[in-house]
């Protein structure tokens, strides 16, 4: 069975419009999720920015109750379309296409809170750099999406701006912490946006809304203007439905572009363990099925065993970042509001957000020299994981995304089951996504098969730091072989 039908399905009535005026009518849904065919078809004329603006924000009307929005801008984006129009063959490559951005990411006139009570009246004075250059480059903001507080969580079950529905089942989590834009464009909204990622948070969303996510090398992106966790660990994120969509916007925010699909017969892959290992029934079913695809298309597969780099990240991880979200939180709030961090702390409505600043963040918190000890055993994640692509001649591992898939809304803060065990939400969602963020590798999540219920599951494939565009290639060569 194929990974996009019921996702197709849900996004169709939002969508015939809109294909209709874009393309010939036997394209259908597909219409929406592609960004290059919008622009291209405002550049040429043949339809009107305004009226693609329109239509998604007419969606979000129909989406409403999956509470993926904090700030719509129809009056901003209505403007910013009109002014594509009026520029006509001159606008650029993403020339009138619709996109949402994690409320974290400065907007200049709107307002950035984060998800958080206390960022409730900030309103930066200029975008940052990577809404910026998506700007430039003809796109058209309609709104800046709901996510976990903080960016401090996998659920965007967000206390103080209500939880985000998943886009396919509305009563399941979206994921986080960039749940917001995930369900956006899984429900057909728009056909691409930014999340940002410090442990997972623009793959898990992407996974368990059935969409493609792509976490860059850490530092391949602008952080400037992104209320921070951690330098070290944070990045913006570009998520789409398809993978090419992904690259258009890498190649906007990164400077280059131009991937071609890999020819998987000459690609080998480590399926790396633990992290393949105590799935749900239904990821594990869409795993066995993507290799499955997989050796077909001539790709060879190897098990690889990544055990010590995630016992690692589970002691590295959490310091670096509880140390650096209290430096660079700090300085953030120093240099961009009238707040200190305590100010903020104190007005924190997520629980486990306001328990995470309380003991690790203010507190005791994390001491200087634990935080160096973190470092350096990232240092050692770093050159392990180097040695183990060496050792096996692998161009990538993969993995499931996460281990099992959306789960209920109500009752999962805490605690999900996994195979008759209650597991601890956060570190059961992050326990594969995680190690990869703390040594800054890039990651790409794309869907897989859905379970038998028709939730979706996403398998991620990592790379070397620095191998964004190896990567992205090989991407697109997967998603030919997972999807329909």
């Amino acid at each position: 069975m194929g990974h996009a039908a019921p996702l197709l399905r849900l996004a169709r009535s939002g969508a015939v419009a809109l294909a209709a005026l874009m393309l010939p009518v036997e394209a259908g849904a597909q219409a929406l999720v592609n960004a290059g065919e919008i622009a291209l078809n405002v550049r040429n004329g043949s339809v009107k920015a305004v009226d693609v603006v329109e239509a998604a924000l007419d969606r979000t009307r129909e989406i409403a109750g999956l509470n993926a929005f904090i700030t719509l801008d129809a009056v901003g984006a209505g403007k910013a379309a009109a002014a594509i129009d009026a520029a006509a063959g001159a606008a650029g490559p993403l020339a009138g296409v619709p996109f949402v951005v994690k409320d974290n990411i400065a907007s200049a006139g709107l307002p950035t809170t984060a998800g958080t009570p206390a960022l409730r009246n900030y309103v930066p004075a200029v975008d940052a750099p990577v809404l910026a250059a998506l700007r430039k480059a003809g796109a058209v903001l309609i709104g800046k999406t709901n996510m976990h507080e903080l960016a401090f969580g996998i659920t965007s079950n967000n206390a103080e701006f209500g939880a985000v529905g998943n886009a396919v089942d509305p009563a399941r989590f979206a994921g986080g912490s960039s749940g917001g834009t995930a369900a956006a464009i899984a429900a057909g909204v728009v056909p691409f946006g930014l999340g940002t990622d410090t442990g997972g948070s623009v793959r898990i969303p992407a996974a368990l809304n059935g969409i493609v996510g792509f976490r860059p090398t850490t530092g391949r992106y602008s952080g400037e203007m992104i209320v921070p966790i951690s330098t070290t660990r944070d990045t913006a994120g570009p998520m789409a439905r398809t993978v090419g969509e992904v690259v258009l916007i890498d190649a906007i925010l990164a400077g280059e572009g131009g991937e071609v699909p890999l020819d998987l017969s000459a690609v080998r892959l480590g399926l790396a363990h633990p992290q393949a290992d105590n799935l749900s029934a239904g990821v594990k079913i869409s795993l066995d099925d993507a290799i499955a695809r997989l050796k077909a298309a001539g790709a060879t597969i190897v098990d690889v065993d990544m055990s010590k780099t995630l016992a690692d990240g589970g002691a590295a991880g959490f310091p670096i970042a509880l140390f650096e979200a209290r430096r660079d939180l700090g300085a953030y709030l120093a240099a961009n509001t009238d707040l200190a961090l305590e100010d903020l702390a104190a007005k924190i409505a997520s629980p486990d957000v306001s328990n995470i600043f309380a003991g690790g963040v203010l507190g005791v918190g994390v001491s200087e020299a634990e935080y160096e000890e973190a470092l350096a055993v990232r240092e050692t994640m770093i050159a392990d994981y180097a040695a183990l692509f060496q050792s096996n001649a692998l161009d990538a591992i993969i993995f499931p995304t996460t281990p099992l898939e959306a789960q209920p809304i109500e009752g999962s803060d805490k605690t999900v089951m996994l195979n008759g065990e209650a597991v601890p939400t956060f570190p059961t969602f992050i326990r594969n996504t995680d190690a990869g963020s703390v040594i800054g590798a890039p990651g790409l999540s794309l869907p897989m098969a859905p379970t038998a219920e028709g939730l979706p599951t996403g398998l991620e494939i990592d790379g070397l730091p620095g191998a964004d565009a190896a990567l992205l290639s090989l991407g697109l060569a997967v998603e030919s072989v997972l999807g329909d």
